[in-house]
């Protein structure tokens, strides 16, 4: 596996505290509010540094109780290449994980959590997995 730079910084709280979170990234930290491809199954929104949505905001009224330690902040998603590589990895060293495809990104998606509680999404560009790895 190859992490080739930091794709987003996903925070998820209540949605009016989200809208909260956002207006302030929209007009003091001048962001722009962005397409967000459909598909997920919660509400949010994509934020914009340029041509890059560098700050995803997702609803959850739940937000913050899953990681207690590491507030609203949900998780850091990394840029990656080598999907079979890395499933292979996961499994050597029995890290629990879900793995999601995304068709409107045309990507895959892992998820799991580093040892201190911190959410890790690794996305895989173009790369998808065979219908056996894609429950674990």
């Amino acid at each position: 596996m190859e992490v080739t730079g930091l794709d987003h910084i996903n925070i998820t709280a209540p949605l009016a505290l989200l809208e909260n979170v956002r207006d302030f990234y929209l007009h003091v930290l001048a962001l722009r509010q962005g397409p967000r491809p459909s598909g997920f199954r919660r509400q949010g929104f994509w934020l914009y540094a340029g041509e890059a949505p560098i700050l995803h905001l997702t609803a959850s009224e739940t937000a913050g109780s899953d990681s207690p330690t590491t507030g609203y902040l949900d998780h850091v998603a990394l840029r990656c290449r080598g999907l079979p590589e890395t499933l292979r990895r996961l499994a050597e060293h029995c890290l629990s994980h879900s793995v999601e495809v995304v068709p409107g990104l045309g990507q895959t998606q892992i998820f799991l959590r580093d040892p201190s509680g911190l959410g890790v999404e690794l996305n895989f560009v173009g790369e998808f997995p065979q219908a056996a790895e894609r429950s674990v």
